[in-house]
Parts: C-alpha cells; sequence; structure tokens
C-alpha cells in the first residue's frame, strides 16, 4: 500500500520533470492514478515530457530559484482542483559551477536551484496543504555528495548537504503541528541515469528503479531514502556515511577518504 497522499485523483507537482527521477516519478505517480503537474523551465523537455506519460497530467513552466513562480504554479492548483496538492517533489537540480573557482554566477545560480528551489517549494506550498488537513507528502531530493562530501563539485556538495539540514527540519516542524498528516521525507539517489544520452551505464540504476524505491520506502514511513545502484551496494553507502562521519568523531584529515595516509583503511571497511 503506498503513501496515505498517493491516491487517484489527488494532485502531485514534480520540479525538474523534464528528465530523469523527476520524469519516471511522473509517470509511476500517473499510473497510480494522480494528476500530475510537470514542471520544469525547459518548455520543449516539459512538453515532450507531458506527451510521454499518460493519464491526466499538466506541464507547467517554473523556474524554481523563483518563489513567485511556485506561487504561480500553486494558485493554478488550487483554482483548477479546489485544493493544493497532496504530493510536492522538489527535484530540479542544475549541474554548473563545478570547480572551487568557477564563476561566482555560476555558484549563485546552483545554490538558487539546488538549495533555494527546494526552499522555495517547500514555502510555496506546504502552508496551505498544512491548511487543508488532509494526507501529504513533500519529497526533497537530495544526494550522497551532500552526505560523503566527494571532492570536485564544492557548490553541488553544500547545496545538497544543506537540502538535507532543511529537510530534517522539516519534518520535525510537520511533527510538531498537531493532528497534521503531511510526511516530509529525503530522496537520496544513487548514480542514476539521467535520460540525457542514449545509453544508461551499466553501473547506473534506471530513474524507474529510484521512482519505485520511492514509493516503497515512503510506504513504509522511511524518512531517508537511499538508494544504492549497480555498482554500490546498500552495505557500501552505510560504510561510507559511517566513515564520513568519523572524521569528525576520530578527528581524522578533512575529507580522509581521499587522502593518501587514509585510502588503505577507508577500501577495507568499503565492501
Amino acid at each position: 500500500m503506498s503513501h496515505a497522499a498517493i491516491a487517484p485523483g489527488e494532485v502531485a507537482v514534480i520540479t525538474g520533470a523534464a528528465l530523469g527521477i523527476g520524469r519516471a516519478l511522473a509517470a509511476r505517480l500517473s499510473a497510480e492514478g494522480m494528476i500530475v503537474i510537470l514542471c520544469d523551465i525547459d518548455a520543449e523537455k516539459l512538453h515532450d515530457a507531458r506527451a510521454a506519460i499518460p493519464g491526466e497530467t499538466e506541464a507547467m513552466l517554473c523556474d524554481v530559484a523563483e518563489i513567485e513562480s511556485l506561487e504561480t504554479v500553486r494558485d493554478r492548483i488550487v483554482s483548477t482542483y479546489g485544493r493544493p496538492p497532496s504530493v510536492v517533489v522538489n527535484n530540479a537540480v542544475t549541474r554548473i559551477g563545478k570547480g572551487l573557482f568557477a564563476p561566482l554566477e555560476e555558484w549563485r545560480r546552483a545554490l538558487d536551484v539546488n538549495l533555494m528551489g527546494v526552499v522555495n517549494g517547500c514555502r510555496a506550498f506546504m502552508p496551505a496543504m498544512v491548511d487543508a488537513r488532509r494526507p501529504g507528502m513533500i519529497v526533497n531530493v537530495g544526494s550522497k555528495q551532500g552526505i560523503t562530501n566527494p571532492p570536485g563539485h564544492p557548490v553541488y556538495n553544500m547545496a545538497k548537504a544543506a537540502v538535507r539540514t532543511f529537510t530534517e527540519q522539516v519534518a520535525h516542524e510537520l511533527r510538531q503541528i498537531e493532528g497534521c498528516l503531511i510526511t516530509a521525507h529525503l530522496l537520496v539517489p544513487g548514480w542514476t541515469a539521467t535520460g540525457t544520452t542514449s545509453e544508461k551505464p551499466a553501473g547506473a540504476w534506471a530513474p524507474e528503479q529510484v521512482a519505485d524505491a520511492l514509493i516503497d520506502a515512503t510506504s513504509q514511513g522511511s524518512f531517508y531514502v537511499i538508494c544504492p545502484d549497480n555498482e554500490v551496494t546498500s552495505s557500501q553507502d552505510k560504510a561510507r556515511i559511517q566513515w564520513a562521519a568519523e572524521d569528525m568523531t576520530q578527528n581524522r584529515p578533512a575529507l580522509s577518504r581521499w587522502d593518501p595516509e587514509w585510502a588503505d583503511k577507508f577500501k577495507r571497511v568499503d565492501r
């Protein structure tokens, strides 16, 4: 049985829905009988996604970096369907800003989309969802890079680390509201084919596998939905997360997993 918010005739909103995980979730929720609102900044890919998904869907252009854009989506949903959505998936992401000294305008845009896009999504939809006193589900899409913090893309890691912190706070706040039927969840995909290339790498999961994992985990009440892939097992994920946390508790060098003096020790636990 799915989460109570996933029900025929209820409305789901997914940002970054034109490709990858967002598109796969849109298809999965549509198959569950939901009315799915696909949001993205890329008009051509957005309408291609809508055309490929059967069921009752609607495509809305949206820039998650602008809260007014998300509020427009919310107001249109309430006006059309008479209620706010029961499911909100804050999935939109950009990979720009790679490197410590990438242009500052790329860093700002990356933080505006990857972090503030999630904050904006929650602020735009949550109050109306809470007031509706109906079952609801908010899913914020994080990343293992926001937990284990591998070198190479600091702004992306920063944003996804903040998404984790923010989503934990959202879940706590929702639990404090008497009678609230809304839950928050942090989706942490493994290596996933995004749909931007013609072939799926052998080591990656398909986006549909991530969508299925989310539906299964939220039906069981899981907050953290940490997905393996075809190269990393769940036990390896746990070992890597624990190792990253123990850099602090064991007073090891920052990012010791990638430090030559610690790399062999890490490999012994990464099995």
